[in-house]
């Protein structure tokens, strides 16, 4: 009688399949032949993409200028740009007004309130539907030049907003001036909100209503239903909503620009902002494209951690 390890040469005894020699390399071959048709869109990621950056990374070694001879062609310098940089006192003030744009405009700000918009708009009827998507969605399709005006037109001191409040009898104040970095968090959250509240509502699609149903059956409140079925289920959008505002609001600079000019001083002058001011006002490029460098790393560590968040799921 033929023995196991016989009828199925693939194995052997007391270990699982072994590999059959050229397995992997047929398995090799089909993915290169299914990746031929992604090459013209590596070759174009490699050209527009790669490129500036690997450019970028090197014109932060270099004494590049915009006036003076290091105009004419600049010098590699090694790391004295990163040295000047931190050694700059604005540089740490900078990264701490990022980090709080970051982190109240869009991880908390843009997330939180898209949320609670598509989970309102899921439950209530057409018409507030309509109303509320379009006042939401409008800020979304300004440009963002149009968008940073007309919030500049809001929150200035003869804007808007301290109108409503003289008309209540209150007295209102600079915004601009005296809470700047609180103006641009709450324009940026007007601007990006809609773009998280589409994701969660197209998200809440694929929630089953039986499941949410069974749970109120059973006793869960609004809020249990939504902290322990709801954004479990969605977990992986939220993981990429978070992942897309944050790099666009690391990116921000129009809005803060026009609305502020990074001032009073360096109150709202973040990294991007700091970047164009030491590039274009001050002529120093290789020291702006320095502080661009550390936005683009500070961008990479939060798309590896919300990759590794979504990995489990991918997986």
């Amino acid at each position: 009688m033929a023995t196991l390890a016989q009828a199925r040469p693939d194995t052997a005894p007391g270990r699982g399949p072994v590999p059959r020699p050229g397995r992997s390399k047929a398995g090799a071959r089909r993915s290169l032949v299914r990746s031929i048709p992604l090459l013209p869109a590596i070759v174009l990621l490699t050209i527009f993409l790669l490129g500036p950056v690997i450019s970028s990374f090197y014109g932060s070694f270099t004494d590049a200028s915009l006036t003076g001879s290091a105009a004419q062609g600049a010098s590699f310098v090694g790391f004295a740009n990163y040295i000047e940089l931190f050694a700059d006192p604005d540089f740490p003030k900078s990264v701490m007004l990022t980090l709080l744009f970051l982190v109240a405009s869009a991880i908390i700000g843009q997330n939180v309130i898209g949320l609670g918009l598509a989970i309102l708009m899921r439950s209530s009827n057409g018409f507030a539907r309509g109303v509320v998507g379009t006042f939401v969605v409008s800020a979304w399709v300004l440009p963002e030049i149009v968008a940073a005006f007309a919030a500049y037109a809001f929150f200035n001191d003869t804007g808007t907003l301290n109108t409503l409040l003289a008309s209540i009898g209150l007295e209102g104040t600079n915004w601009l001036y005296a809470t700047p970095m609180l103006a641009v968090i709450l324009a940026n959250i007007w601007r990006g909100t809609a773009f998280s509240m589409l994701v969660y509502s197209a998200a809440l699609q694929d929630v089953p209503p039986e499941i949410t149903e069974s749970a109120e059956v059973d006793g869960a409140r609004g809020w249990q239903r939504l902290a322990f079925i709801t954004v479990p289920m969605i977990r992986r959008s939220i993981s990429t909503n978070l992942m897309l505002t944050t790099l666009q609001t690391l990116s921000v600079f129009t809005l803060i620009f026009v609305m502020t000019g990074g001032g009073p001083g360096t109150d709202s002058s973040t990294l991007p902002v700091l970047a164009y001011q030491e590039a274009f006002q001050f002529g120093k490029l290789g020291f702006g494209t320095a502080i661009a460098t550390i936005l683009l790393l500070v961008g990479a560590l939060f798309s590896i951690v919300y990759l590794r968040a979504l990995k489990p799921e991918v997986d």
